[in-house]
């Protein structure tokens, strides 16, 4: 039990830098060679909920009608919450840039973007907030991220 444990800590360690399924697939394998079984070991794995939430202002919104408006910021509000979920799983590129002349700081800025797909994301609430906003909540698996990525392969 001790050797497996520790084959099993030694793979999570010096796989720092693989993906997640390769981890995975290879701490499973390590177990099942290390106990003979041959058969990989199940693992059970708890929910691990990521929520995000967009907001949009209705005010701003296209729209000839203030009912069209609102379906124009529901709409927004979504996409925003879209983005932030995809920042949160693929990261976000940040770029920045400073000049200095003399010693003195001319300007300082920095931009970002977000890039990514996201499946199995679900809306949790959908909500105006006080009178010009509407704000939506949205939910993600992390599990479910996983075994797309793993379906794909």
């Amino acid at each position: 039990m001790k050797k497996v444990t520790l084959l099993v800590a030694a793979s999570l360690v010096l796989a720092g830098c693989d993906t997640l399924s390769y981890q995975f697939n290879r701490a499973q394998r390590s177990i099942a060679e290390s106990t003979g079984s041959g058969q990989p070991v199940k693992v059970s794995s708890e929910a691990r909920l990521v929520t995000a939430t967009g907001y949009a202002p209705i005010s701003a919104q296209p729209g000839a009608t203030p009912n069209q408006k609102m379906l124009n910021a529901m709409r927004a509000s979504k996409l925003r919450a879209y983005q932030e979920l995809a920042a949160i799983v693929h990261g976000q590129y940040l770029f920045g840039t400073t000049q200095v002349r003399d010693m003195v700081l001319q300007s300082d800025q920095f931009d970002s973007a977000v890039g990514g797909i996201v499946r199995g994301a679900r809306v949790v609430k959908s909500y105006p907030v006080q009178e010009d906003t509407y704000a939506t909540i949205l939910e993600l698996d992390l599990r479910d991220v996983q075994r797309a990525y793993i379906d794909m392969q």
